[in-house]
């Protein structure tokens, strides 16, 4: 009975436990750790020059925003790059002036050509007869008139094929309205115009070409005459033509022209 007052609340009684349980030490050890791990911790914050070993590796350098502003001159200076290409310079602007004239000589010359040469300008580039049969070179001679239509026509190419050959060649214009010419037109037997006859360095006849025809026959027989081939590709060929029986004979003005 007096064991019974002794434990009114009436608790088991356990045996005492002389060695501790398995969970107090795991939780012993644990705090041991964290109680380190927290020394460590503030040991490495401490350090003012901490050990390179114990700090981890950084694979690329941080660069400050201060970097960038201490150097004004590079952002000035990648500016003026990038101005410098979008503007062009003055030597740029004097090249595509020089362009520009060049293109529109060329178009001049070109138009020129096509449509700005009369038969009065290649009258005037013309050599004269005789001195074409003295200075050793091959020459072509033409028969014209100003009335005639065809001879008119053809005054573009014939331009073409003289600026071409005219270090070469002779090019004499001869018109059928002029008397000085009677014997040169019974000579090589003009009936029709343009009469072109192509003679060799000595002057004598190689062929002719009468009449309005492909460029290629006028071209092609110049060339061969530019060669000293011994004949020309074409030396009878008749196109369309303007009857030098219509001709409008006049007296020669001037004895040394060749008009």
């Amino acid at each position: 009975m007096a064991r019974v007052a002794s434990n009114p609340i009436g608790l088991q009684k356990f045996a005492p436990c002389f060695q501790p349980c398995s969970s107090l030490l795991s939780l012993r050890t644990s705090l041991r750790f964290q109680n380190k791990l927290h020394r460590s911790e503030q040991r490495l914050y401490c350090q003012k020059s901490p050990n390179p070993i114990d700090s981890p590796p950084t694979e690329e350098p941080i660069l400050e925003p201060s970097v960038v502003e201490d150097n004004p001159s590079e952002s000035t200076t990648v500016t003026k790059n990038v101005e410098f290409t979008e503007f062009p310079n003055k030597n740029i602007n004097r090249r595509i002036a020089a362009a520009s004239t060049l293109g529109a000589v060329g178009l001049f010359l070109s138009g020129r050509l096509e449509f700005g040469v009369s038969l009065r300008d290649l009258s005037a580039n013309a050599i004269p007869y005789e001195e074409a049969l003295s200075n050793g070179m091959p020459t072509v001679v033409e028969f014209y008139a100003d009335w005639c239509e065809v001879c008119r026509e053809l005054a573009p190419a014939v331009y073409k094929v003289e600026q071409q050959y005219k270090d070469r060649v002779n090019f004499v214009m001869l018109n059928v309205d002029n008397t000085k010419w009677e014997q040169e037109l019974d000579e090589f037997g003009v009936e029709g115009i343009p009469h072109f006859a192509f003679l060799d360095r000595n002057g004598n006849e190689e062929g002719n070409v009468v009449g309005r025809l492909p460029s290629k026959y006028l071209v092609e027989n110049v060339d061969a005459l530019a060669k000293g081939e011994a004949s020309i590709p074409h030396a009878r060929v008749v196109g369309q033509y303007s009857s030098a029986e219509t001709r409008k004979v006049h007296q020669v003005v001037d004895p040394r022209s060749h008009g």
